[in-house]
């Protein structure tokens, strides 16, 4: 890295404190791997002997490196850290000078949420701007790839708006559509019947609340989650809305889900425009409501992409591959 501009390059020494060493390699990782992750990913160059670090890089990149730093050695202390650690920490501390170049992306203070099994906070420029719309809109979407916490968020504040009393209830809806394979017949009664297709909403819930609240709260009719079908002639009043994989919906159901929104009440709906299971002649719901609502008030637009994906790295490896792939044919179709 060349240091020579005195303008351009900012150095950060520093101290880590308790001075221990297991917890020092945890956070460094085997032969320093951790630290070579955030050199890549934040564009800077770290320097350490013993618990005493130097980071050198442009301000901002060098502020977010020591950040980082800090941030993963205070997770030593419950525990061994690896690449998902370090990967979620070049997320949550990337550079705030980046922000105006990603579009929805806003400074300012961070939402949290605050929960009974602990606090949740946005890691991406874009998830603190989600969250942002989610507690300033009536109704907001949360578009993109797999991994990019669209729907663990939109749980995460639903039960913090539960939990807080400023909702009565929580309404998590699916529409029931395979992904592309045909399961045939289902046994059981109605919730046995559809409840593979909500089982992902249900994990949320049961990390956010635990296995038993949650059981109390779906007897008491607190939460429910229900498949879209069924929300037909219902108005929800004071109720944490949430529309999970809306790109399965068709443009009439969407139309309705949206007229269930009553007062008091706020809405979500997320989905991936890139993995839609409808019929090939079957318009999507969300890619529509997309092009109809845009610039509604009081409806937010957060749209992920691949670098929002916080999962293994190699799920934002595989989200930008697919992009680019998809990218390349519409160009051949262009040219044809």
């Amino acid at each position: 890295m060349n240091t020579s501009d005195p303008v351009a390059i900012s150095r950060r020494d520093f101290s880590l404190d308790p001075d221990d060493a297991p917890r020092i390699a945890n956070l460094n990782g085997s032969f320093d791997a951790h630290l070579r992750s955030l050199e890549v990913g934040f564009g800077i160059e770290i320097r350490n002997r013993g618990n005493r670090y130097v980071v050198i890089g442009p301000a901002d990149e060098a502020e977010a490196g020591e950040s980082a730093i800090r941030s993963l050695f205070d997770q030593t202390e419950y525990g061994a850290i690896d690449g998902e650690n370090v990967h979620m920490a070049l997320h949550e501390f990337a550079p705030r000078s980046k922000l105006a170049a990603i579009p929805g992306a806003r400074n300012g203070d961070d939402v949290v949420i605050r929960t009974k099994r602990g606090v949740v906070r946005g890691r991406s420029p874009l998830q603190k701007a989600y969250l942002d719309d989610i507690a300033n809109n009536v109704l907001s979407f949360g578009i993109g790839p797999a991994g990019t916490g669209k729907t663990y968020l939109a749980v995460a504040s639903a039960v913090e708006a539960l939990e807080r009393d400023r909702v009565r209830k929580l309404v998590l809806v699916r529409p029931a559509v395979e992904a592309g394979e045909k399961l045939g017949f289902l046994p059981g009664d109605m919730a046995q019947k559809i409840d593979p297709y909500l089982r992902p909403l249900y994990d949320a819930l049961y990390e956010m609340l635990g296995f038993e609240k949650v059981a109390r709260l779906i007897e008491r009719s607190v939460i429910e989650v229900a498949p879209l079908a069924f929300m037909r002639g219902r108005t929800l009043n004071e109720a944490f809305v949430i529309l999970d994989e809306a790109q399965n919906t068709t443009v009439e159901q969407m139309k309705m889900f949206l007229t269930r929104i009553g007062f008091g009440s706020v809405a979500v709906v997320t989905g991936d425009v890139t993995q839609i299971d409808l019929p090939k002649h079957v318009p999507s719901g969300l890619m529509h409501a997309m092009n109809v609502l845009r610039g509604v008030p009081e409806i937010g637009f957060t749209q992920f992409g691949s670098n929002d994906v916080v999962r293994h790295p190699l799920v934002q490896t595989i989200v930008r591959a697919y992009e680019a792939y998809e990218a390349s044919e519409r160009a051949a179709k262009d040219f044809r």
